[in-house]
């Protein structure tokens, strides 16, 4: 009796809602192994995020849009010379926070390609020798349904630097996504790419690290940026006419975009926080605990909360000063090679 009999139907199951979502259903005779990478595709109607939502990196943006999106939408462009083959491989790397992850929800929603998501869990098996069919099984995958894009975030985790104190089994794996790796790069029909995203490039493997070599740095925003991403936030929230979010963005020094995001969270709750405090004091908070509002009370306290105001923000940046809770430092954007 197989011990992971269950796991692999429920992503047979997972995977046939997918493609029949995708309208790839029945079109393909796959595998058994290929089945269970299936349940690693994204359906595009289901990604939130798209360009529109990343604020502050217009240049590096384009540069993937042409590198990454181009070669898929417009493929006859891209097959009258050996020398404009887009890569077989592109790393985003930087610090946390930065915006790595959204741009590659933006490139599933909008490459005009089946997206592979794959999770490093997924090639784990058990049994001796399975895990390196998963592995072959995701690049017979993404052969058959090309255009494809493979997705590996924290590739890090994965595909780290190789060393004498590895696992047979791990070292075993590396090896045939490698191999298999390599078998993309040298057919020029192949439209497949492969995207990694990390925080740590300096320990990947330097034999990975030459498979893509297209590198994109998702740096701290500057001052300008940071601007930009605080009025992306906030275009759809109520915010006082005494918010200065220039002034804002040059306070906040070295913040991610994820910090930037949690800087305006923090700011948001003080209202709410006076509102409670005030219908407390007047004796209206008359509902008891887990009590859930009626749609009429929730627009009324909606109606009745003030804008986002200055002293908020303030607040809010000093309470993430005092815990510390941005990234103080980047990564380098050269990285040395082996």
């Amino acid at each position: 009796m197989d011990p992971t009999k269950g796991e692999k139907d429920d992503a047979q199951k997972k995977a046939e809602r997918l493609m029949k979502k995708l309208g790839i259903s029945g079109k393909y005779n796959l595998t058994e192994h290929e089945m269970c990478m299936a349940a690693n595709l994204v359906d595009p109607l289901t990604v939130a995020s798209s360009w529109e939502d990343i604020g502050g990196l217009t240049h590096t943006i384009e540069d993937i849009q042409e590198t990454v999106i181009l070669p898929f939408k417009r493929r006859e462009l891209f097959q009258t010379s050996n020398l404009i083959q887009p890569p077989k491989g592109v790393l985003l790397y930087g610090p946390p926070g930065c915006g790595k992850t959204m741009i590659a929800k933006a490139i599933a929603k909008s490459a005009n390609a089946c997206f592979i998501n794959l999770q490093i869990a997924s090639l784990k098996d058990k049994w001796y020798g399975e895990s390196q069919k998963r592995a072959e099984a995701v690049f017979t995958l993404a052969t058959k349904l090309q255009p494809s894009i493979i997705f590996i975030d924290e590739i890090d985790s994965f595909l780290r630097a190789r060393s004498s104190m590895d696992h047979e089994a791990t070292s075993l794996l590396k090896t045939q996504f490698m191999s298999f790796w390599d078998g993309l790069m040298t057919d020029s029909r192949c439209s497949i790419m492969i995207i990694g995203a990390t925080n740590r490039p300096q320990d990947l493997d330097a034999a990975i690290l030459r498979r893509m070599p297209a590198m994109f740095h998702v740096g701290l925003p500057d001052a300008l940026q940071r601007a930009e991403i605080l009025d992306l936030i906030l275009q759809d929230e109520p915010v006082a006419d005494d918010v200065d979010l220039n002034e804002i963005a040059d306070e906040a020094l070295n913040y991610s975009g994820s910090d930037l995001k949690e800087l305006c969270r923090n700011a948001a709750i003080y209202r709410i926080r006076e509102f409670v405090k005030a219908e407390r004091e007047a004796g209206l908070a008359h509902y008891s605990e887990g009590e859930e509002y009626c749609d009429a009370q929730t627009d009324l306290a909606l109606h009745q909360l003030r804008p986002i105001n200055g002293n908020d923000f303030q607040r809010a940046l000093v309470k993430m000063r005092e815990s510390n809770h941005f990234t103080r430092t980047g990564l380098p954007q050269n990285i040395e090679l082996d």
